[in-house]
């Protein structure tokens, strides 16, 4: 009988299929009503009884176009990311990314690398005002409008177009651009992971109710009005406009005793004025301190358990406190102040009612409000100075940028310093990239070490040098980097504290088709054209295709990050092998990319059954093919 050649597992050609996911997660917890991978919708209403609403009129939210919006969420991508070391600032020690690309197709691409691992989003989307850009979606084939758009394919008309009031789907337009995009990033947030939106009063209304639906109404934590203006606008008629808003959702919201929410913010830090009122007159070990009222507004008839005498330490008396304002402490909580020694009775001890020393040391951080005044943080005007400062060689303003102070404040919320080890935050549609500048100057501030992932379409500009916004974005990174290590330079012991060292550099990649062959179908009845198309297939990378471009693909679609290593393996003769290796997950596998694997290769490399090694199917021979398969993991491509 002849030999039957062993299967290797195929790596991936596209990016996850996000609906299969969700029913797998739908199987776990209903497993009855899946049948042959489908869910049966009768069975589930069956399984959730009273829960399912069959009311005939209920509040639901849509809008034209809603369907397509979905289905786009559920093509998979089969696009992929290119490395650019050459644009890149220190691509070999850094974690953080720049990805110029469509954000919804570059958002499916990183889901398998990065789902639940990020700790905070900021995106300052189209405002929808009439003259901003709307992504020109195409369920049927996203790449292929990208490129288009990118001039990278050739096209006929404007792809990349304004969304007027006269188009008839004014709104619609917007939320179908919208809802798949938040449906993705929620997927890649961690369970204690937090968004920020800002927007304006032209879509709030709607982008609230959005994100009720894509997050879940009790998720939603609130509205910030920012103020980003500093002067009216003598040019309008009625309102001069003068603030916009960020809308908070965490991904998980927590839930303590009795359903009260636990927080999911951090706080804002402390400044030296607020904390100059706490002071040490009783030079106490555990440092400055401010006194607290000892009393609350509650009667002896509201809280009899605060009613009760306490003793004053200088006279012996029995001090009361008032009917109409009892103490704010209970008996047990009073006698374990007084052991720790938190009563202040004055300098002398002769004070009537004592007072609560709060320490500084044990005070959060302040707990920030829903009204962000612009002497906090910053205007528009100021974002404009802050960018035309970096590129003086500009001339086109920079009408929409926001200023670093404000994302700066957002970032401190969403990933405070202590939140976790090296949190990353993303921003999809990230414009100059103000949201990589922040994070740049707060790790420099606080000796943190935030990473970020920037992705930016590659809009046109009417600059030359800088031809597009992702060129400008890149090109402010760049600029900030050169200026922190500025700043540093001679500076003896900076940082010599941190835990791990000052990340000043990006790795950028760039959107583009995929290096396997696509199956572009052909007639069924013509079996020339049905044989000539098959036989492509024999090897399923194109040619010409550079050797480092298929390998991040390759990682980039079995799970692998984008801060991932590289390296060509040393003292093996006959094939070219690479060692890849995440350093977030610990991952690695080997890959070689040659048309013919030599048996002294795979001896050399000595794998064991846990090893993944790649490479191409048609480099295997049957034999080959039987030993790796006992030795590893095998996949091909």
């Amino acid at each position: 009988m002849p030999s039957r050649r062993p299967k290797a597992t195929h790596v991936e050609t596209a990016s996850a299929d996000l609906l299969a996911e969700q029913v797998e997660r739908l199987k776990e917890v209903f497993p009855e009503v899946v049948t042959e991978g489908k869910v049966d919708f009768e069975k589930l209403k069956a399984t959730l009884g009273e829960i399912v609403d069959d009311r005939p009129e209920r509040y639901s939210f849509t809008w034209a176009g809603k369907r397509d919006a979905v289905r786009l969420l559920q093509v998979p991508s089969r696009a992929t990311l290119v490395p650019c070391p050459e644009e890149s600032v220190a691509w070999e020690a850094t974690k953080n990314v720049f990805i110029e690309g469509e954000n919804l197709e570059v958002l499916k691409l990183l889901y398998k690398s990065y789902a639940g691992q990020v700790k905070m989003i900021y995106i300052d989307p189209p405002y929808n005002t009439g003259n901003d850009f709307i992504y020109p979606d195409n369920f049927a084939d996203p790449l292929d409008t990208y490129l288009k758009l990118t001039g990278q394919k050739d096209s006929e008309g404007n792809l990349l177009t304004s969304n007027p009031e006269t188009s008839g789907r004014y709104h619609s337009a917007w939320l179908s651009m919208m809802y798949p995009r938040l449906f993705v990033a929620r997927q890649l947030l961690s369970d204690e992971g937090v968004v920020f939106v800002s927007i304006d009063d032209d879509e709030v209304h709607n982008l609230r109710v959005l994100m009720g639906e894509v997050f879940g109404e009790e998720n939603f934590i609130g509205t910030v009005c920012w103020q980003k203006k500093y002067s009216p606008a003598n040019d309008r008629s009625d309102l001069s406009d003068a603030h916009d808003y960020i809308l908070v959702c965490a991904k998980q919201r927590p839930f303590g005793e009795g359903r009260r929410s636990e927080a999911v913010l951090d706080r804002l830090p402390r400044t030296s004025q607020q904390d100059s009122a706490y002071r040490n007159p009783d030079d106490d070990r555990r440092g400055p301190w401010k006194p607290g009222d000892y009393t609350c507004n509650k009667s002896a008839e509201e809280r009899p358990n605060l009613y009760y005498p306490i003793k004053h330490p200088k006279t012996g008396e029995n001090i009361w406190p008032k009917k109409t304002r009892v103490w704010a402490y209970s008996k047990e909580e009073h006698d374990r102040h007084v052991k720790d020694k938190r009563l202040w009775w004055g300098l002398d001890g002769s004070n009537r009612v004592p007072a609560y020393k709060r320490f500084l040391s044990e005070v959060p951080g302040l707990l920030p409000t829903t009204w962000w005044p612009f002497a906090d943080a910053g205007h528009t005007d100021e974002a404009r100075k802050e960018t035309n400062a970096l590129f003086p060689e500009i001339a086109r303003g920079f009408e929409t940028a926001k200023p670093v102070r404000l994302i700066r404040r957002v970032v401190q919320l969403g990933a405070g310093r202590d939140s976790t080890e090296r949190p990353i935050v993303l921003d999809f549609f990230s414009g100059t990239a103000t949201t990589a500048q922040a994070v740049l100057d707060l790790n420099r501030e606080e000796g943190a070490s935030r990473r970020f992932i920037m992705v930016q379409l590659p809009e046109p500009t009417s600059e030359e040098s800088l031809p597009t916004i992702a060129d400008i974005g890149k090109e402010r990174i760049r600029r900030v980097i050169k200026k922190l290590k500025a700043e540093a330079k001679g500076e003896k012991g900076l940082f010599k504290d941190r835990e791990t060292p000052e990340d000043l550099g990006f790795r950028v990649f760039k959107l583009a088709e995929s290096n396997y062959r696509q199956w572009r179908g052909v007639d069924a009845k013509d079996g020339k054209a049905w044989e000539k198309e098959m036989a492509l297939f024999t090897d399923s990378l194109l040619p010409g295709c550079k050797a480092e471009d298929v390998i991040w693909e390759v990682a980039l679609k079995e799970g692998y990050g984008l801060s991932s290593t590289v390296e060509k393996a040393k003292g093996l003769k006959g094939n070219t092998v690479w060692r890849v290796a995440d350093p977030d997950s610990g991952q690695t596998f080997r890959i070689c990319l040659d048309k013919k694997l030599k048996r002294p290769t795979v001896k050399a490399l000595k794998l064991r059954k846990d090893d993944l090694f790649i490479c191409r199917d048609c480099a295997l021979t049957d034999e080959v093919a039987a030993n790796l398969a006992l030795q590893c993991r095998l996949k091909s491509i």
